[in-house]
């Protein structure tokens, strides 16, 4: 079954409000729509979210690597020889985010190909995952109204709170307003996305201790190895690495220099084989993992859900699938629906991606 054809659409749909955080802030959803079509009229779907201020990867980058790059050498390849594919795109240094897309598609392609869910294919644990919310830099009373209003209508339990600003009070605050407006039962954590250095982490845990708080993800630059690596034998909860493990290598390297505690993984910037390779590093080594959220659409979130669902170790902690909410709109045809603060997988052939073409006429930039 042949790579006939690769697509790479470039489309925006706005958000509902800027999203604000310590790397930077979004307007709009600049994506890029991957499609790999099959000698046999199968299409794989997956969805790249550029993110400049943190990868160095634009919805033009995408598109160009993935379209004049990977685009002639993996057609005519057959979209089981998944190997030789990674291996095209391993030619290629960083760009990780068209990497995990055109991956993902290709699974896709292969799920609808053997007529099974792609979540059957890489675990089937179960068919669902708790759902946790980003909240973004909003004043602290804001935070907690919006925190209370997902609870409510979505069943929301867990939240992520991005901080990383100064003066460091602001964050403070934020975290003690969300504990004593949303009680002991609801799990909050951190995302400082590089903004503080290593010791004004420190001093927020310090000043946070006794909340409850249950993770704080990428406090620092990487590159602060020292200070980090004090910051992670002090911390009274784990230190998760984010931006700074795209890859194997680099979950390998944080975690054996002592830069990480814990690890994101995100399919957006990995697809799901090299995923599955950070996942059997982390199990292998007993380190916790969360699937993160590159501020993703539907598409994206439904490839996050199909690979935290397949396997034990992604389900133990509320996986970061309702960013989506932020958008005006989406191009998925049968939209999400998260119910009791979960949101369940596609039980189809493939990840169940559908394209509202429709919606992509409208929103594409070609």
């Amino acid at each position: 079954m042949k790579i006939a054809r690769i697509e790479a659409i470039p489309y925006a749909i706005p958000y509902t409000h800027p999203l604000r955080f310590a790397s930077g802030e979004v307007h709009t959803a600049d994506h890029v729509l991957i499609r790999v079509h099959t000698e046999d009229g199968i299409i794989g779907i997956a969805d790249a979210p550029p993110r400049p201020y943190t990868y160095g990867e634009t919805q033009t980058s995408i598109r160009t690597i993935v379209q004049d790059v990977f685009g002639p050498q993996v057609i005519g390849l057959d979209i089981f020889d998944r190997e030789k594919i990674r291996q095209v795109m391993d030619r290629t240094i960083h760009n990780q985010v068209a990497k995990g897309a055109l991956d993902i598609a290709i699974w896709d392609a292969i799920g609808q190909a053997v007529k099974t869910p792609v979540h059957k294919l890489l675990g089937g644990f179960t068919d669902s995952m708790r759902v946790s919310h980003m909240l973004g830099f909003r004043p602290a009373e804001e935070l907690l109204e919006e925190a209370l209003g997902f609870g409510e209508q979505y069943g929301i339990t867990t939240f992520k709170l991005k901080v990383g600003r100064r003066p460091l009070a602001l964050d403070i605050e934020a975290c003690r307003v969300l504990r004593e407006g949303l009680g002991e039962n609801v799990e909050i954590y951190l995302d400082a996305n590089r903004g503080w250095t290593a010791n004004e982490a420190m001093e927020v845990l310090r000043q946070t201790e006794g909340l409850g708080l249950t993770m704080l993800e990428e406090p620092c630059d990487a590159k602060e190895t020292l200070s980090r690596k004090r910051l992670v034998e002090r911390s009274p909860i784990p230190i998760v690495a984010d931006e700074s493990v795209p890859t194997a290598g680099d979950v390998s390297r944080e975690l054996l220099s002592g830069g990480a505690n814990a690890i994101c993984i995100k399919t957006a910037r990995s697809g799901f084989t090299e995923a599955t390779e950070i996942l059997g590093l982390c199990t292998g080594l007993g380190v916790d993992v969360t699937m993160g959220n590159q501020i993703d659409t539907q598409i994206g979130s439904l490839a996050t859900v199909t690979f935290g669902a397949a396997h034990q170790a992604t389900t133990r902690k509320a996986g970061e699938l309702s960013n989506f909410l932020d958008m005006t709109d989406d191009l998925l045809a049968d939209p999400l629906v998260i119910k009791d603060g979960r949101i369940s997988v596609r039980s189809v052939p493939g990840v169940g991606a559908g394209i509202d073409e429709t919606k992509l006429a409208h929103y594409r930039q070609d």
